[in-house]
């Protein structure tokens, strides 16, 4: 015998199931966004310490020799996390922590903000050129405080990123900033040049 349709209304069989078909891309998404966010952080996390850990092996004397392994071991760590991931080292070296980040000094003749039409400058990394960052590329010497930067890029974990708008990757920089140990004089000396 079958029912009449006014009792269909207040059947709430099955109500579960569909309000669960309803709520389940939300919920889905939900955690696998917060998976993401989770896994960015550790990785994040992971790549901080690691650097702190590696700056501070490069700043011993004849570090230099042993760049490219103590860059090696950073690699490493965060491919133990992210497999795909790329990773970009850089080095710059400054006399003081004042100085790090900071544009090399000039004489603003003509007061535009701008070094040029032969205004002097303080050469201070020695490329004969002005520049934003008077950090000199590389390790420094003795008692040089060094900023070592790293960048990472990796694919993201979860493949959610096209429905939320957000690109397929993760890119993310961390650095750290140390003074060489004083196991010999400074190596940066600053020369007087002129703006082009």
């Amino acid at each position: 015998m079958t029912r009449p349709p006014c009792h269909l209304a207040r059947d709430q069989r099955g109500a579960a199931l569909v309000e669960f078909a309803l709520i389940a891309p939300v919920l889905v998404t939900m955690l696998l966004g917060l998976f993401e966010v989770g896994y960015n952080l550790y990785t994040q996390a992971q790549l901080q310490g690691t650097i702190q850990k590696a700056a501070r092996a490069s700043t011993i004397e004849n570090a230099n020799k042993g760049k490219a392994a103590i860059d090696e071991r950073v690699e490493k760590a965060v491919k133990a996390i992210a497999p795909r991931a790329t990773v970009d080292f850089s080095r710059k070296s400054y006399a003081t922590f004042s100085e790090v980040a900071q544009a090399e000094d000039f004489t603003d003749i003509d007061g535009n903000g701008i070094c040029n039409d032969g205004e002097q400058f303080e050469d201070v990394n020695g490329n004969g050129l002005w520049d934003q960052d008077r950090g000199k590329i590389g390790m420094g010497g003795a008692r040089d405080v060094v900023l070592y930067r790293v960048k990472v890029g990796y694919p993201r974990a979860f493949g959610i990123s096209k429905l939320l708008g957000l690109s397929d990757t993760v890119e993310f920089e961390a650095s750290t900033v140390l003074r060489n140990q004083p196991y010999d004089e400074q190596d940066i000396v600053a020369v007087a040049a002129r703006c082009v």
